[in-house]
């Protein structure tokens, strides 16, 4: 009897600790990586670290002076193969990372290629190289999918124009950072989390200084919501020409006074009398390219040649883009792959064929694409991210709804700046009027979401 009254004062806390650490692993997978995989996980990679590698062909030949003290020093037979250095293992709340010193003979490639055979060894949901410096690696391991529901990291970047978006799969932040890449093409078909996208970099870019601009051929059914935070905005393809139009002409004119200066772009100029970067976001490129009558062809060529202007100059002067569509080729007519070719980063959601996929990576990151055609239907706001770099990530876009976007452009409509180039594209705030008494009240339609 008392050995049963011992087995059941023991075995019932037990089995609720599983039980607790089983609910966590599923409802709550920070939680458990950080109390109970992250310990496993660190003395895993401890005691299978040098088999590991050398299973995985990451070891090399120890140098004739290391195997003749081994020999005659050490008094060891048996010379072992010698695996990267470990200079630093750090354990975070998605994962693990760990610094390597690569021994003469690996490089980088090597370690990538057996990125796969690494995860599996150590048991963990991923496992990324990234080249840190010559002769370094760095392992970003994590503990589960941290897509799956998406947590943006609490430290944000630093920078004057960078911006966290998303989060990538090894658990970092994925930022634009405007001043190394300039300019983005954003791609995805109807419900894969395009909007979302848009509406994480709007309200990022909302908190700082700097003048958005928005192109929306779709009435403004997108961007009008944001209407307290834009300096300009254009919802007709009428409107958008002449936008461009004003564009140019400001762009023009601070290249006057980078001139004046002699500075090699705004960043340059004293703070005193630089002007305000500004952000063009355009919704729907391929409505800027189509026409329905052959009389509106020499606007929509007009608007083409302003945007591969700005595309080709206006870096200098602080004025960047971020193209989104469905679809982005030279099906659209001319001038759409020189304007593409200006658009350094390249952000792709699902897409409804492989060659929407090619438009957005191929030029770019082959084996991208690839990874493009594989996104779920079920995972909206998954995409792939690139740069002319040649590298690329899965990122997702955390969950916003449209009212808290909108929310958040009203609460920093202080920091609008006006642009006396754009006065007549300023948006109308629109006010709603109460309801008369006795009256129905008009229930305003939920907008539609990608997410």
């Amino acid at each position: 009897m008392a050995d049963l009254t011992t087995l059941w004062e023991v075995g019932l806390p037990l089995a609720g600790a599983g039980g607790g650490l089983g609910y966590a692993k599923l409802r709550a997978p920070r939680v458990f990586w950080s109390v109970a995989g992250l310990p496993v996980a660190r003395v895993r990679f401890a005691v299978t670290y040098r088999a590991t590698m050398d299973v995985c062909g990451l070891t090399v030949q120890p140098s004739r002076l290391r195997a003749f003290l081994v020999r005659n020093v050490a008094r060891r037979s048996d010379v072992q193969p010698v695996p990267p250095k470990v200079r630093r293992v750090r354990g975070s709340s998605t994962g693990m990372r760990v610094t390597l010193r690569l021994p003469a003979g690996l490089e980088p490639s090597d370690v990538i290629a057996a990125s796969e055979r690494l995860r599996h060894a150590w048991g963990v949901h991923s496992v990324h190289v990234v080249e840190t410096k010559p002769g370094f690696v760095e392992l970003r391991m994590t503990g589960y999918d941290v897509l799956r529901r998406v947590k943006m990291p609490r430290r944000r970047p630093s920078g004057q124009m960078v911006v966290p978006v998303a989060l990538r799969e090894d658990g970092t932040a994925f930022v634009r950072d405007y001043l190394k890449v300039p300019h983005a093409l954003t791609l995805g078909a109807n419900q894969s989390g395009k909007s979302m996208y848009q509406r994480n970099l709007i309200t990022e870019l909302a908190r700082l200084r700097v003048a958005l601009v928005g192109i929306d051929c779709k009435r403004g059914v997108e961007h009008r919501r944001y209407a307290p935070r834009l300096s300009a905005l254009a919802v007709t393809p009428e409107e958008a020409s002449g936008l461009l139009d004003a564009l140019v002409g400001e762009m023009e004119s601070r290249f006057d006074l980078l001139s004046d200066y002699g500075a090699a772009d705004l960043w340059a100029l004293p703070e005193e009398v630089r002007p305000v970067p500004i952000v063009l976001l355009v919704d729907e490129v391929a409505e800027l390219f189509l026409v329905a009558v052959k009389k509106d062809e020499e606007r929509r060529d007009r608007m083409v040649m302003q945007l591969i202007r700005l595309g080709q100059m206006a870096r200098a002067a602080g004025i960047y883009l971020e193209i989104c569509g469905q679809r982005f080729g030279s099906e659209l007519g001319k001038g759409a792959t020189t304007l593409r070719a200006q658009l350094t980063g390249r952000v792709v959601h699902r897409v409804n064929d492989k060659q929407t996929a090619d438009m957005g990576l191929g030029d770019i990151a082959p084996d991208a694409v690839v990874a493009v055609t594989t996104i779920p239907p079920d995972k909206p706001g998954v995409a792939v991210a690139g740069d002319t770099s040649g590298g690329w990530s899965r990122i997702r876009t955390p969950e916003k709804t449209a009212e808290e976007a909108a929310a958040i452009c009203a609460q920093f409509a202080h920091r609008t700046p006006a642009l006396p180039a754009l006065a007549a594209y300023r948006p109308v705030i629109p006010t709603v009027a109460p309801a008369a008494a006795g009256s129905v009240p008009l229930v305003k339609p939920t907008p539609a979401t990608d997410y």
